[in-house]
Order: C-alpha cells, then structure tokens, then sequence
C-alpha cells in the first residue's frame, strides 16, 4: 500500500512538472550595452543629437539677443516699429518652437535616425530571444532592464481570444 501511495504521488509530481511553464528572464539592456553594433550605433546618434542641440541653441541665442535688442529700443520706437519687431520676435520664437519639435519631437528626426541605427540591432536581439525560447522551449520570457516586460510569449498560451468571447465580442 504504501508502495502505491508513493508512486502515486512520484506519477503526480511528474505531471505537474510537465505542465510547468518554463519562463526564462534576460535583461536586454545589459545584452545591448555588451554590443558593439549598438555602442556605435548609439555614438553616432548622439553625435547627431548634439549638432541639432548646438542648432537649436544657435537659434536661441539669436532670438534672446533680438529680445534684448527689443528691450534696449523698446522707448525709442514708434508703435508702429514696436508692432513689426514683436511679430518679427513672435516668427522666430515659432521657428524656434517647429526646429526643436522637427529635431527632437515625436517622430522628429532624432526619432527616425533611432529607428534607423537601433531598431535593427533591437530586432536582431528579439529574434536571438525567440530562438532561444523555441530552442529551449520557453513558454515565457521576461526582461528585468525597465520593469518587468514580456519578451516573448509562447502563442498557444494566448488566451485574448477566449476572453474576447466571454465578452460577447468576436
């Protein structure tokens, strides 16, 4: 009896075992960080991102000197002047405003030269993952560099669309 009882319980923990998920974690940050691809990649946008920086401040320091022109002249000018020069102050601080959403705003160009060097040593790094997942047979991967986020999900987990159905949505 108590020879069942025990392979009962070895046949039971071997079966909970089996339908174990197997997650793995990796921090990609860490994994970018040893790549020289991306330090090369990440130096030159920086080098970009500091010539348009020294572009914006160029332009900043020309617009702060037109205010303190104004300002030195501002008694001196008559109301019609006065009407031109704060158009002319107001133009260029709008210049200013759509140069720095151009350079450094959603989808400005600093984003679109990050998609351009990183995205694709990113996507080399998602892909290692993912082999490594079916490799080993990972139903999970999670990446500790900002949070916990799921890298990788083994598909025939998904369960979106049994919920989808509970709601009565198709």
């Amino acid at each position: 009896m108590k020879k069942i009882f025990i392979f009962v319980i070895a046949v039971l923990f071997t079966a909970m075992n089996v339908n174990a998920q197997r997650y793995a974690v990796i921090d990609t940050k860490y994994i970018l960080d040893k790549l020289q691809d991306y330090k090369d990649a990440q130096k030159k946008l920086d080098q970009f991102s500091e010539q348009w920086q020294k572009e914006v401040d160029a332009k900043q320091a020309d617009l702060n000197r037109m205010y303190r022109d104004y300002d030195a002249e501002q008694v001196m000018l008559s109301d019609e002047l006065k009407k031109k020069r704060e158009d002319e102050l107001f133009n260029k601080e709008k210049e200013l405003r759509d140069l720095q959403r151009q350079r450094f705003g959603y989808e400005g160009d600093l984003f679109k030269k990050r998609q351009e060097l990183i995205k694709p040593i990113q996507d080399k790094v998602y892909n290692a993952v993912q082999k490594l997942a079916v490799d080993r047979g990972y139903d999970f991967i999670l990446d500790k560099s900002e949070g916990i986020t799921v890298i990788f999900a083994d598909p025939k987990l998904d369960r979106s669309d049994d919920v989808l159905k509970a709601l009565g949505a198709k």
